[in-house]
């Protein structure tokens, strides 16, 4: 199972962006694991563990009714309700394209569709997805060309740019000088200190935030062994990926711009 192991991490993170919660998340990417335990000839080849990995998932996922998070108050189970207004399989399409990076057949063989079905599912997706919320995101990044970069994907997509921080003090500053609707943040900031520590001193100061963190160390946070980001994006990313973690974060748990 060892082929196995390092897919793991990425499924749990892909579960819990599709459900909206760690706890329903990670309890679906286990039933996967246990169902290969049960029956050893379940457990795909290596050349193909990725993609059968997220095709056993799915199958679980949906026999079950493919449920999100029932537990969420306020804005996120506000979100939950535009959930059920999406056109069936959009949205995994589009997380399993942008955020996961499978290829459009891939796509189509882990949600058993016809690749044509898929292209458009995708499609779709990230139309509905970038129309049910809009806000001001806030960036913490301590590369000038990769946050240039980002801010043009923000406002591309018609969100607007709360502000850029370099530091941990820098955002704290920014970032508290208002509210913004999300924050996008790298992990390892220009003086040495902490991006996670600069979300958590904005969530202290303003509640519960959607949150998106930037790294090219992913493995450094899908653990398991503390609570993690829903939406993590791994460096070098693609537009397409940071289009669709922002508008999964605001989806689930953005503020006025949802109700």
């Amino acid at each position: 199972m060892n082929h196995i192991a390092t897919h793991i991490p990425y499924l749990r993170r892909y579960a819990r962006a599709l459900t909206g919660s760690q706890p329903t998340g990670d309890a679906y990417a286990a039933a996967v694991l246990e169902a290969m335990i049960a029956d050893p000839n379940t457990i795909p080849e290596q050349d193909d563990a990725r993609v059968a990995l997220y095709h056993m998932f799915h199958t679980i996922w949906h026999s079950s009714g493919a449920p999100v998070s029932e537990a969420e108050r306020g804005v996120a189970a506000t979100a939950q309700k535009h959930l059920s207004k999406l056109t069936p399989n959009s949205r995994e399409a589009v997380l399993l394209n942008a955020l996961e990076e499978f290829s459009e057949s891939d796509v189509a063989r882990i949600i058993d569709v016809h690749a044509d079905e898929a292209k458009d599912l995708i499609r779709i997706g990230q139309a509905e997805l970038a129309e049910a919320a809009r806000g001001a995101v806030m960036i913490i990044e301590d590369e000038p060309i990769i946050s240039m970069d980002i801010e043009g994907i923000v406002t591309d997509a018609g969100h607007r740019v709360f502000g850029v921080a370099q530091t941990r003090d820098e955002a704290v500053e920014i970032g508290t000088d208002g509210r913004p609707d999300l924050i996008l943040a790298d992990i390892q900031l220009a003086d040495d200190s902490s991006g996670i520590d600069a979300v958590n001193d904005l969530l202290s100061a303003h509640g519960d935030l959607p949150v998106i963190f930037i790294t090219a160390f992913p493995e450094r946070l899908l653990t398991g062994e503390r609570p993690e980001p829903a939406f993590l994006i791994t460096k070098p990313f693609r537009p397409e990926q940071v289009l669709s973690a922002i508008s999964q974060a605001m989806f689930f748990s953005s503020t006025d711009t949802l109700k």
